[in-house]
């Protein structure tokens, strides 16, 4: 049973992975052009997973009256709002920046059944001769008319700087229609999908992960504390601020990693994690009530370094750096500058390597 405690997911400070990265002399060169999919073949490319959803992007969340409305209207032959679609230029796969609600509904009548519950999509709430029908009560004419109908899609490819898609970022946070600005995590987790978080989900789940922070956090700030975790114990040496593209690049980085690499970081990571919380309990990294994600970052570190450190000694060792002048100081004010990240993980060595 995961503890809920009064002051965890949402309570964490010095939260520098939220910086915002400055503005550069980037210039981004954007295609956009207009594509007209059928029915049929928009469903069919959905199905599989060549076009597909940010995981931040909500479920389905219309009505069977909405949706049946929206069925009905190209039944009727009615103009639909465009879908708009960006490209990913290594995949060639598509992702759906506004239009979720409308290929979902699409996918569920052609499939029969609504994708998140399974139950048997039939028209409600609509002109009498389709009332109550589903995909294959319809008559065949008027089902030829619902799988050739077009649908426009706006496409959007960054087509420069050509070494990342990073444009997605900014084209998102204008064109989401979801209305609630995202988090850096919820980003990287639409931008960087892949094997890599895919495996942030898998250690989310840890056991002893869950016992330290406490519920999942409904904007992903435990995921990011794992990929925060794996890029300053493996990349800290190129770390440079703002953290925020720090871990973006990261995750760029590994966003296919292979299935050895992934064995690794699950073995590190659930050692460090055990250890942890054996050596310091499910409160650590608190001295202050909320969790103070530098703290965290330099523990946890140093923890993984140095794997044959007892638990005494890892207890020990934090006690002395919470009263640390220094340690307090690189914890405390402008925690993402590079001495300061570098200089209390070297910290936190040190005291775990001085004798008892």
């Amino acid at each position: 049973m995961w503890r809920y405690f009064e002051l965890v997911s949402d309570r964490i400070i010095h939260d520098d992975a939220d910086e915002a990265i400055p503005d550069e002399d980037v210039i981004y060169q954007i295609t956009t052009f207009g594509a007209d999919f059928t029915v049929d073949g928009l469903v069919k490319r959905f199905g599989r997973g060549d076009i597909f959803r940010p995981e931040f992007q909500r479920n389905f969340v219309w009505t069977v009256p909405q949706a049946s409305k929206f069925v009905e209207s190209i039944l009727l032959g009615l103009p639909i709002p465009s879908v708009f679609l960006y490209r990913e230029e290594s995949t060639q796969k598509h992702l759906i920046v506004d239009g979720l609600q409308r290929l979902t509904t699409l996918h569920s009548f052609m499939t029969g059944r609504f994708r998140h519950n399974n139950k048997v999509f039939s028209l409600k709430d609509v002109k009498s001769r389709f009332e109550g029908k589903t995909i294959d009560d319809l008559e065949p004419e008027d089902h030829r008319r619902f799988e050739d109908a077009v649908i426009h899609a706006m496409i959007i490819q960054q087509t420069a700087p050509n070494d990342n898609n990073s444009s997605v970022f900014q084209i998102f946070d204008r064109l989401n229609s979801n209305g609630t600005p995202l988090q850096p995590q919820e980003m990287r987790a639409a931008v960087y999908h892949g094997e890599f978080q895919k495996l942030l989900g898998i250690l989310n789940e840890n056991a002893a992960w869950r016992d330290f922070f406490g519920a999942p956090h409904r904007r992903a700030k435990d995921q990011e504390l794992i990929l925060r975790f794996f890029a300053l114990l493996n990349e800290r040496k190129t770390y440079e601020k703002p953290m925020k593209k720090f871990l973006n690049d990261y995750m760029r980085d590994h966003r296919d990693i292979s299935a050895s690499a992934a064995s690794s970081h699950t073995g590190v990571f659930s050692s460090t994690i055990q250890r942890v919380v054996k050596s310091l309990g499910v409160r650590a990294f608190r001295p202050k009530n909320a969790l103070n994600v530098a703290v965290f970052d330099a523990v946890m570190v140093a923890v993984a370094e140095r794997p044959h450190v007892t638990t005494p000694e890892i207890s020990r060792a934090y006690e002395k750096l919470l009263k640390d002048a220094d340690f307090i100081r690189m914890t405390s004010d402008s925690t993402s500058d590079v001495g300061n990240v570098i200089g209390r993980i070297d910290k936190a060595l040190e005291f775990l390597d001085a004798p008892a």
